[in-house]
């Protein structure tokens, strides 16, 4: 299975736009519950780690390296998304 990184970072990051858009109204919003808080350090940890794989993604050079980033990208990409 192939992978187009400029097709998966696109979708990652329309993902990450919409997850901080609804963390950006939870926080303004005042009212947040320990789960809201919890999912939102999560969140948060989630969006740092696809930030340093997305790094060392663009930086790879062996192939199975890099087919293990991607997978480990898509595999938190997909827990944001949920």
């Amino acid at each position: 299975m192939g992978w187009d990184g400029d097709d998966l970072a696109g979708k990652m990051e329309e993902v990450f736009e919409r997850q901080q858009e609804i963390a950006n109204a939870r926080a303004h919003r005042g009212t947040s519950s320990v789960e809201e808080r919890a999912r939102s350090a999560k969140f948060e940890s989630q969006r740092l780690s696809r930030s340093r794989i997305m790094g060392q993604l663009a930086n790879a050079t062996n192939p199975a390296h890099r087919t293990m980033l991607e997978r480990a990208l898509k595999a938190i990409n997909d827990e944001m998304a949920e």
